[in-house]
């Protein structure tokens, strides 16, 4: 990464696709900006089905008052509804490499308070031909990792798989938990809301305004007293693992 890391840095991950990412992650930003705090929000790679609305770079630029190219590369978009090497593939052009995603994630020279990177798809999802959304937040390392997910049926199996893949050892901490179109008057969505903290201990935020609140509150609560760090640029044939 080049420029100056954020005081707190988040990634916004999910289950899967159309789980609300990109929705989660504007209103995160609008609520940090308008509690006076200074943002930039990234996404390394997008891919889209060209004339169905706007790119997540567009919501996302919406949000935090970036023009859509700062968000992501216009070089990473790809007009193809698939994973973004994938997408690459199918328009005949090279597919991103893992060191190139994050050597591009080029922060404002001023550090901001909140930087949000949003990934796409789930986090087996290829985000470069050679690394999916786990190895790119290992890469990217994070102050914190938030977790998308529908509150409906299927939620706890979801959540389960994807935690175990984005902390895999005793050491690491897990994602914050949001149960994204969560249904206070659904009885499903509150036993699923209830297993996952009672049974599985997991942090999770069933989001309603107030949860919102709490949960941006929560992330960027550091960056107040955070210290900010100027990073190195990293070369394009960097190794990543």
């Amino acid at each position: 990464m080049t420029g100056t890391r954020p005081a707190v840095l988040v990634v916004v991950a999910g289950t899967g696709t159309d789980v609300g990412k990109t929705w989660l992650a504007a209103r995160l930003l609008e609520h940090w900006r308008g509690a006076g705090l200074s943002v930039a929000a990234r996404k390394p790679a997008q891919s889209f089905s060209p004339g169905e609305g706007p790119t997540d770079a567009e919501v996302l630029g919406g949000a935090s008052g970036e023009e859509p190219a700062a968000v992501c590369p216009p070089a990473r978009w790809y007009p193809v509804a698939m994973a973004p090497p994938m997408a690459a593939a199918a328009l005949g052009r090279p597919g991103p490499s893992l060191a190139a995603l994050v050597a591009e994630l080029d922060w404002p020279a001023a550090a901001v308070d909140v930087g949000l990177v949003e990934t796409a798809g789930g986090v087996r999802s290829p985000q470069a031909d050679d690394g999916d959304v786990v190895d790119l937040v290992d890469a990217v390392a994070p102050d914190h990792v938030v977790l998308v997910a529908d509150a409906g049926l299927g939620t706890i199996n979801a959540v389960r798989l994807t935690v175990a893949a984005l902390a895999p050892g005793p050491d690491h901490r897990h994602p914050d938990v949001v149960l994204n179109r969560y249904d206070p008057s659904s009885d499903l969505h509150r036993r699923n809301l209830a297993w996952l903290r009672d049974v599985d201990a997991m942090t999770v935020t069933a989001l309603t305004p107030d949860g919102l609140g709490a949960l941006a509150e929560r992330l960027s609560s550091p960056a107040v007293q955070g210290t900010r760090t100027i990073l190195p640029s990293l070369p394009p044939t960097a190794k990543r693992s």
